[in-house]
């Protein structure tokens, strides 16, 4: 039995097809028949995209996906060349000679989230054994001694409720999931929770762009924790996701869409803007101020009932503007799958266990980036020393093909950041800097606030390491 249908419970239920005679999807909304937004993801009208490993898992659970998602619209990159997306850190554009040593496992795959939940729901559908139980609420698991045996659900249009019976219990209700409060109702016990408070807020607007209007595919400028940021991507059928990021210290986000073309304005090149004049707004603008994290570590509660597992943003749920979300969703699936290989015996604290291996990192890089330091630690040798690496790697993967690489490796979750400390790139990093000096400093207030890039880090000879995203 999986407990909601977004992608954690989608790309849960296709793996527990493999181990199970059947399994049950219930979601509370009415699931639409096409690709259109519904009222249970109210994030799908921002930004979404897999990364290339979340990609890559998309691929190997279902055979054939990518190209169907290609021939329906998605926007597909999987060529060496870098000319359609354009990036900026501070005021250094990133924009490298050459071509991607590797560009496959880099494959980009651009749509809406309606969009892409909608093809891997109808993959799942399919499955022989697989039903999708829509309309129907969840009360609550059925617990027996130290066992989960199933779930009672309720009809939405009828109020009627049913209790199921379940082998096994997956809870993809999201960051909103009440597992954690009913395992210490019936004595399990609190599960510690770790926490990154909100960083700011953002603007979402969909829109539809003429074909060609602008020849980049994707376009973001990030100018750190003080300061706005902006992120364009196309989507299927010619349409884009804007963004418009503003930190705590920056102000609300944008209210409008007159605003956000007015922050713009001073981020995206003229070309890009050009093209964002013509452009038609689809539907109102969305605002976010859920930017913040939290990680609910049931790996560490030794006392669990068998039966029952939480997975997706139920577990951990990230700042969404690193968009990496429904990626973390797909390799905690491909966990589940390993751990349901080795049998059911201890399932959950195995399960656990492996999700730590894939959040752990993750939540290190992005806890970096989104809890700035004070004034005092801005001071300390440890802190500039953090921050002089940061920009030498900005500063060097703007010129260097092969640290943009390995820098877009990491960032994808396709290597462990650990590949960001090997000392021959170091090398590289320091002789690009050389080569290619800073065009514009920045001040030393942005250096003490600045948000690095992903997944490196600083390795100290007494073996720790400062890790930024």
């Amino acid at each position: 039995m999986v407990l909601g249908a977004g992608v954690a419970g989608l790309l849960a239920a296709r793996v527990l097809s493999e181990f199970y005679a059947t399994v049950t999807v219930v979601e509370r909304d009415a699931l639409p028949l096409s690709a259109e937004q519904r009222k249970g993801a109210p994030q799908g009208r921002h930004l979404h995209n897999f990364l290339s490993s979340g990609t890559q898992v998309l691929g190997e659970l279902f055979p054939g996906i990518l190209d169907e998602l290609a021939s329906a619209g998605a926007v597909v990159d999987d060529s060496d060349d870098l000319s359609r997306v354009y990036a900026r850190f501070g005021s250094r554009e990133v924009k490298p000679a050459g071509r991607l040593r590797d560009p496959a496992p880099l494959a980009a795959y651009q749509a809406s989230r309606p969009f892409m939940e909608f093809h891997i729901r109808r993959r799942v559908a399919a499955l022989e054994n697989v039903t999708l139980l829509d309309n129907h609420d969840v009360a609550g698991p059925v617990i027996d001694g130290g066992t989960i045996t199933g779930v009672q659900i309720i009809n939405c249009a009828t109020g009627i409720a049913t209790s199921l019976d379940a082998r096994l219990v997956v809870d993809a209700t999201g960051r909103a999931s009440r597992t954690q409060h009913f395992l210490e109702d019936h004595g399990f016990g609190a599960t510690e929770e770790n926490r990154v408070p909100p960083t700011g807020g953002y603007s979402s607007q969909l829109l539809r762009i003429a074909p060609g209007r602008i020849t980049e595919r994707m376009a973001f400028v990030n100018q750190g924790n003080i300061a706005p940021g902006a992120l364009l991507v196309a989507y299927e059928h010619d349409t884009w996701m804007l963004a418009v990021v503003r930190p705590i210290e920056s102000g609300a986000p944008p209210g409008d869409f007159d605003e956000m073309m007015e922050v713009c304005g001073r981020l995206l090149p003229a070309t890009i803007m050009a093209g964002l004049r013509d452009a038609d707004p689809v539907g109102p603008i969305s605002i976010s101020r859920s930017t913040d994290a939290a990680w609910r570590r049931y790996d560490r509660n030794l006392d669990q009932p068998t039966g029952l597992i939480v997975i997706g943003d139920a577990l951990c749920y990230l700042n969404p503007l690193h968009g990496q979300g429904m990626t973390m969703a797909a390799l905690q699936a491909v966990a589940l799958r390993d751990c349901l290989q080795a049998g059911e015996a201890t399932l959950p604290r195995r399960f656990y266990r492996a999700a730590a291996k894939c959040i752990g990192p993750v939540w290190a890089m992005n806890r970096a980036n989104d809890q700035p330091p004070s004034l005092d630690a801005s001071r300390t040798v440890r802190h500039r020393a953090r921050v002089w690496t940061q920009h030498a790697v900005v500063n060097a993967a703007a010129a260097d093909i092969g640290v943009y690489e390995r820098v877009l490796r990491v960032r994808n979750l396709i290597d462990p950041p650990e590949r960001l400390q090997d000392p021959r790139l170091f090398a590289r990093i320091v002789l690009a800097n050389l080569r290619h000096p800073r065009l514009k400093p920045q001040s030393a207030t942005n250096l003490s606030h600045s948000r690095p890039l992903s997944g490196a880090a600083l390795r100290y000879p007494d073996g720790r390491a400062d890790h930024f995203t």
